[in-house]
């Protein structure tokens, strides 16, 4: 379409590939009363022909991609295409020409101001009165909250089955910590429960939604996360956890996955680290840095670590997901000889979101 030239009427460039006419009488109603549907609905609805021009441009798709009616109707397709993806549109005509629908397809569009989304397309073709195909009908849906919550679930089922692995590896790191105080049988017993019973606290944060989508709750602090987290890998009357700064609030939204990492942090340092030795200690510092909260972790006196090899392993993942994806944010590991330094950094807008 030529800059300053009159952008086609929608629904009459529609009839016209349909190589239809205005129907009168009851027809008109008909089409009046789809046309509303289909300009209401929040989903995107579009129409193409068959050399990928848009034809019409419901008022769905110009939310969902910013571009007006005006702009898009008369233009390629292409213009929500994003460079790499490309290559799918001319698979998805060849399927049109030979009169297969597509159901559900998920893929990644851009919208005028250049930001990619995540979609699902459902794409049918469109016959004219003779039933030969001149076009296509597109649906597309945004799916970014759905895939966010797929990679939640999924981050959850992983850290599931992690802790059941590590079950009976924590259990025994307890009793080793229990037994360093304790001075009688029942001191051992007593000092194991108490940090079992703590473990169970800890553990419950990192389910704070529930999987059977029982009610949110109570935003938190940043401190009271920390303490009842590390509380179980803890001397209560010789601290080897120290834990100082300043104390920012945490949304239920964010509380999952900074627990899940903060734990994470606990178990390797009581598996691996400074906890598996009798003289090691860890210290926590909390920081306000510009706009985000960034949490220290400092650990010494246990054995030498060193950066794990091969396949990305659990805490990769959980880094990943938990801090990139869910908190926006980062986090930097150092394996230095004295022992392991993590600085874990995360948005304001996004810790108390």
């Amino acid at each position: 379409m030529k800059r300053g030239s009159q952008p086609p009427d929608n629904r009459a460039a529609t009839r016209k590939a349909l190589g239809r006419r205005p129907a009168g009488g009851r027809g008109v109603g008909a089409a009046q009363h789809y046309q509303a549907i289909i300009e209401s609905s929040d989903d995107a609805i579009l129409s193409k022909d068959l050399d990928g021009v848009i034809l019409s441009w419901n008022n769905g798709a110009e939310r969902l991609f910013g571009f007006s009616a005006e702009e898009a109707v008369g233009v390629p397709i292409t213009i929500i295409i994003p460079r790499d993806r490309l290559d799918e549109e001319p698979a998805i005509l060849e399927k049109i020409h030979r009169g297969e629908r597509i159901h559900h397809f998920e893929s990644v569009r851009q919208r005028k101001d250049g930001s990619l989304i995540d979609i699902s397309l459902t794409i049918s073709p469109i016959r004219n009165s003779r039933g030969t195909i001149v076009g296509a009908s597109k649906i597309a849906r945004d799916i970014t909250e759905l895939k966010k919550a797929r990679e939640r679930q999924h981050l959850l089922l992983r850290e599931m089955s992690h802790r059941v692995k590590n079950l009976f590896a924590l259990s025994g790191s307890i009793v080793s910590l229990s037994a360093h105080s304790a001075t009688s049988v029942h001191g051992l017993e007593e000092s194991a429960r108490e940090r079992l019973s703590a473990l169970a606290r800890a553990h419950s944060l990192t389910f704070l939604h529930g999987i059977d989508g029982a009610a949110a709750p109570q935003p938190t602090t940043l401190q009271s996360l920390l303490r009842t987290i590390v509380a179980p890998f803890d001397e209560p009357d010789e601290p080897r956890i120290v834990l100082s700064g300043t104390d920012a609030g945490v949304s239920a939204a964010a509380a999952t996955s900074l627990a899940l990492l903060l734990h994470e942090f606990a178990t390797n340092a009581a598996k691996y680290g400074a906890l598996s030795s009798a003289s090691g200690t860890v210290k926590v510092v909390i920081a306000e840095e510009s706009d985000a909260i960034a949490v220290y972790w400092t650990e010494r006196g246990g054995p030498r670590v060193t950066p794990p090899e091969g396949d990305e392993g659990f805490g990769g993942v959980l880094s990943r997901i938990a801090v990139a994806n869910q908190l926006g944010g980062e986090i930097a590991r150092d394996w230095k000889p004295e022992g392991l330094a993590i600085r874990l950094s995360v948005p304001r807008s996004r810790l108390g979101a």
